[in-house]
Formats: structure tokens, sequence, C-alpha cells
């Protein structure tokens, strides 16, 4: 047995790097190369809610979502739901490891039956990135959690397939809203969601992109989240954002996470980068005496904290100013 054996969503993986929702594994040919480097599994890119829209103009196209359906007209990707689901087929024939689908959704009718689809093309587990940004000022807290866990909750009566949710970070109390996902039957949950960051072209005095890839840092927050929810809510966490490391990698397990997203470093580093993280991370874990990821995980959660404490806003305080 491998000191990097874990599971995520009831899936047995070989170690918890998944290579994460992004254009590497918008093929077959990327999710092979992802599993011949090692990876655990892999998380299909994302199907966005306007290709669904696409192929089913009659339906209602509430909850549009317009940052994805200018991304898509920029980039020409209108692969529907037909390539999707060819995708995850081949993908599930000839990658060997946990193939986990991934829908973007806004909130349209389409996602619960999509599901079903999703389950009989192979996919091993779906990863809902439910894209709800608060933006409008009339729009209650409530109101944004409320369509948050009907779309759970819609998908998880329409399949058997273990559900993942990623969240962004815009909601008042987190640890409320992954209690909520997960009572909506969601096995785990995916912190966090990165937004396409924008910018401004002054020059043409129109919308851009900002930076498409992530920075070292951006791992933090998932740390600082996944140690203070880890055996507080009944679900398991994934980390995502900035994971370039084994050594980043394994404090994250030891927040509490089960597995670690990458995307970025292997967009800088090649498929090679899910090699070197999962050696590395082998390597260490070997030299700090664990037997397993098992031992390791939620070590330094606040949930298995002496002084949990040490994990609340005073002590930050304390750690800056001297404040006792």
């Amino acid at each position: 047995m491998s000191i990097l054996e874990t599971t995520y969503l009831g899936l047995s993986l070989r170690n918890p790097i998944i290579l994460g929702s992004c254009g590497l594994s918008s093929t077959a040919d990327g999710v092979r190369k992802a599993a011949a480097a090692g990876a655990g599994a892999v998380v299909l890119k994302s199907l966005f809610e306007e290709q669904l829209r696409a192929e089913f103009p009659a339906m209602d196209d509430a909850g549009a979502h317009p940052e994805a359906a200018a991304f898509l007209e920029n980039m020409g990707l209108h692969t529907g739901a037909a390539g999707y689901l060819e995708l995850v087929r081949t993908a599930r024939r000839e990658a060997g490891i946990p193939v986990i689908a991934s829908v973007n959704c806004a909130g349209g009718p389409w996602w619960a039956e999509f599901s079903r689809q999703l389950e009989a093309a192979g996919a091993d587990a779906i990863e809902l990135n439910v894209s709800v940004l608060p933006s409008g000022p009339g729009e209650s807290s409530e109101s944004i959690e409320r369509r948050l866990l009907e779309i759970v909750a819609g998908v998880r009566a329409k399949t058997k397939l273990p559900l993942s949710v990623k969240l962004g970070t815009w909601f008042t109390n987190l640890g409320r809203v992954v209690a909520g996902v997960a009572g909506a039957g969601a096995a785990g949950v995916v912190l966090f969601n990165r937004w396409y960051k924008l910018d401004i072209d002054l020059d043409s005095m129109r919308l851009s992109s900002g930076p498409a890839t992530g920075d070292d840092s951006d791992h933090h927050e998932s740390l600082r989240w996944i140690a203070l929810l880890f055996g507080r809510v009944p679900c398991e966490f994934a980390a995502s954002g900035g994971v370039s490391t084994a050594e980043q990698a394994l404090k994250l397990v030891a927040a509490g996470a089960h597995a670690v997203q990458v995307c970025s470093a292997v967009y800088k580093g090649g498929y090679g980068a899910i090699t070197d993280i999962m050696e590395g991370m082998e390597r260490r874990a070997k030299s700090l005496g664990l037997a397993g990821m098992d031992g390791l995980r939620g070590r330094l959660s606040r949930f298995m904290s002496d002084d949990p404490a040490a994990y609340d806003r005073l002590q930050y305080m304390k750690a800056l100013t001297g404040i006792s």
C-alpha cells in the first residue's frame, strides 16, 4: 500500500493530487497525460450552462451567466452536451483513474436531468461549480444560499453519483453554507472557486481578462477554511487554488483535505509538475514518519486542536500586535 493512498467522495485514489477542471482536462489526451504523470483523479473541464442552453433553445434561459457566455464566444468553445458525454466515456475508458465531471451552473433547469446522462456515460462523480456571484444590491444572502441549495438538492435527486460542490468565498458564513450543502446531499466541498479576474483596457475602453493562472499564495485561504471546518461539518474537503509544491499539498492534508487540486502548476511546469508534487509528498511524508495520509489528515485542524482559540481572530491580532 502506498503511503499516499487516500479516498475522496468514496473513490479510491492512489494519491491526493487531482488535476482540477481546466483546459488541460478538456480532452481525452490531456486526461491520459495527467494519469500517466501520476494524478490520483481528474476533474474534467467544466461544461457551462450556456453550452446546454445552445442545444435546448426552447428552455427557459433564466440565470444566464454573462461571463461564461462571453468566454464561449471569444474562445470558440461550442462543444455541448453530446461532446461532453463522449469526453466522459473516452476519458473513463482510457485513463484508469477516477474521472469527475464538472458542470458550471448558475441555476438553469438542465443540470438535474443532465446529471443522469453523466452517470450513464461513466463519470465517477460530479463536481458542481455553482456560479452565484452576489453582485446585486437587492439580493439577500438568504436568497443566494437558497438558490445554491436548490441546485444541489435537484441534482442529488436525479443521480446516485457522489457530488462535490465548488464554492467561492462570497458568503457571510461559509460554515453554514458548507453545512447546508452537505445537508442537501453533497459528499464533498471544493475550496475555493477562483473567479476569472477582471481587468480594463483603457486604450479600447473595454473590459478584458486579468491573469489566468493562480498565485502560490492563493492556497492560504483554502488552508484557513479547511482547518476551521474539518470535523465540524459532515463532508470531505478538496483544496483548490495556488498549490504548486509537495509541502503545500501536505499542509492542506494536515488541515483536513482529502484531495488537493492543481491546475496552474501544470500549466507552468507541464504534466511533470504532477509527478514532482506526488514524489515530493512521498519523500516528505516518509521523513515525517507518517504511515499514510489518514494519520496526517486533520491533524492541524481546529477540530483536533487542544487550543481551538488559536484559530480565532483574536489570536491573529495577538500574533501581529502582541496583545494578550
